[in-house]
């Protein structure tokens, strides 16, 4: 795969600033690492695409998995502007200004992929109030989560989107992540060989956690070179 993160090989002084996870995030679908079974040639989401007929979904799985760079992604396949918003910082007078803004939008033509993350953390009566919107086409929405649906959300909203697992990252991946770190900055991880396996046990399938850890050990000293314990004892401090 090529998920969560791709390598740019422009970077200006702002881009420095911006988190390496950010920085490395995929620019077209191709290049997410991954979830094959939605991304892949025969995957959910590309059969979706090639019908021309993008549907509201529910991408469900575990932290640092690329819930929201495969939504932000499928906005830019199918030509969708993207709206983002957080269950957790949002609340009815944030989701009547977006619902507004695609209602304006629409009428220019225009149609809206609305991404709500953490979409569990809505109450019951806010997640109703996506229904109406959903029917009438004014957003189509990604909700995102890492709570089973099937408890956290209203039946009425599952019965107008399809919910989407997405797994954690395998060991193979999080190396592919690690490699495309690497590749990014310029230079290897300072670790010896059994103390990158344990960086990538160490991530347990999140590829943004491993990514944060990464960061953290290209910051060391040029010339360092860790060990399993010196790894453990780096990964504490952090």
């Amino acid at each position: 795969m090529a998920d969560l993160f791709a390598a740019d090989p422009v970077e200006t002084a702002d881009d420095t600033n911006r988190p390496l996870a950010d920085r490395l995030r995929p620019r077209s679908l191709d290049e997410v690492i991954g979830q094959q079974h939605l991304l892949g040639p025969d995957g959910t989401l590309r059969r979706m695409i090639a019908s021309g007929r993008l549907g509201s979904l529910i991408l469900w799985g575990p932290p640092g998995t690329g819930k929201t760079t495969i939504a932000r992604l499928l906005a830019d396949e199918v030509g969708f502007n993207f709206e983002q918003i957080s269950a957790v910082f949002s609340g009815v007078a944030d989701l009547k200004k977006v619902f507004d803004k695609a209602r304006m939008e629409r009428r220019m033509g225009n149609r809206t992929l609305l991404f709500v993350d953490e979409i569990h953390r809505f109450n019951r009566a806010q997640q109703d109030g996506f229904l109406p919107v959903m029917e009438d086409g004014t957003i189509v929405l990604v909700g995102a989560t890492t709570e089973n649906p099937s408890f956290e959300l209203n039946a009425a909203l599952l019965s107008r989107a399809q919910v989407l697992r997405l797994n954690a990252f395998a060991h193979e991946e999080l190396e592919q992540l690690a490699s495309r770190a690497e590749d990014y900055v310029g230079r290897k991880l300072p670790l010896d060989a059994a103390a990158r396996d344990a960086l990538l046990e160490m991530a347990n399938g999140d590829g943004r956690y491993l990514i944060g850890l990464c960061e953290d050990l290209f910051a060391l000293p040029e010339g360092t070179a860790l060990d399993v314990p010196a790894l453990a004892e780096t990964v504490q401090k952090r």
